[in-house]
């Protein structure tokens, strides 16, 4: 796949493209995560899941963003700043994942093997971590990691840095090379995935997952990609995250039987949730259909 700068975009945004350098473009991203962090913090702390799911979203995009821009942005303080966002990801991954098998606990087929081989530890499970979440965003260690982030992003040493450097690239034949090694580096790690391990497959989704949020950040920033050519690498990219995704979900909460209580107390009943099989051998045929057109796109 090799990604070349098109006239198919807005006017606007190519216009607002011209006058970005590469320092710019990353600011402008960063900055747009840092707000939406900002955005649902009132109402994660109110218990919203969606917000939950919205703030692990933007600290995702974030991280993202670094990572595209590494050459540029990486130094020692976004070291500093990405063992406190860790710190931070602990609790909102918990509370996410509670959410996540409480809601796959209230659908309808699986309801009452939840009731039957779970029992109410699930909804215990998500009050204490939603309540762990709280005191971690309204705490002062979040706010200035908050603050610092923002802070960094505008003014960090790497500003500077930039600022002097005499060989820049510009910024549209850096995204399109960069966006082309990403895209490799994703094909490459996609093969044999029928095969991968868990772990494998766990990482493999995380890249995929940044690979489609670089390509949305980049689609309204500047004036990189056409319609076509945005969709043809997006939307496998997107079908490859959910996909293993939602797999990884499932086999999480399939697993949850095994250490509850009342498996402990002898009413084991079906340790699998009705249809578990078929539908972990439909969401791995989706993300090896996902995988095959994104290697695809290699080509076009």
């Amino acid at each position: 796949m090799r990604v070349h700068p098109t006239g198919t975009s807005s006017r606007r945004k190519a216009a607002e493209a011209a006058g970005l350098d590469c320092a710019a473009a990353f600011q402008k991203m960063a900055l747009d995560c840092v707000a939406d962090i900002k955005a649902h913090h009132t109402s994660a702390c109110a218990g919203d899941a969606e917000a939950v799911h919205q703030i692990r979203v933007a600290i995702t995009r974030l991280r993202a963003a670094v990572a595209f821009f590494a050459p540029i942005v990486a130094d020692a303080e976004w070291q500093r700043l990405k063992q406190e966002i860790a710190w931070l990801n602990g609790p909102l991954g918990a509370a996410r994942d509670s959410d996540v098998v409480v809601e796959y606990a209230r659908r309808k087929r699986y309801r009452a093997w939840a009731q039957a081989m779970i029992g109410e530890q699930l909804g215990q499970r998500q009050t204490q971590d939603h309540r762990r979440l709280v005191r971690a965003l309204r705490s002062a260690r979040t706010q200035r990691l908050v603050a610092a982030m923002a802070r960094w992003i505008r003014q960090g040493a790497w500003v500077e840095r930039y600022k002097q450097r005499k060989d820049a690239e510009v910024l549209q034949s850096y995204c399109a090379g960069e966006l082309d090694r990403w895209h490799e580096r994703l094909v490459r790690k996609g093969r044999h995935l029928k095969t991968l391990s868990a772990s494998r497959r766990h990482r493999l989704r995380i890249k995929a997952k940044r690979f489609r949020y670089v390509l949305e950040a980049l689609r309204e920033t500047i004036a990189l990609l056409g319609r076509s050519e945005f969709h043809r690498l997006h939307r496998p990219a997107k079908r490859l995250q959910r996909a293993l995704g939602d797999m990884r979900d499932l086999e999480r909460f399939a697993g949850l039987a095994g250490g509850s209580p009342q498996a402990e107390n002898g009413k084991r009943g079906k340790e699998q949730p009705p249809g578990y099989a078929h539908r972990r051998d439909k969401l791995l045929g989706d993300a090896i259909a996902a995988y095959r057109d994104l290697k695809h796109a290699e080509a076009c």
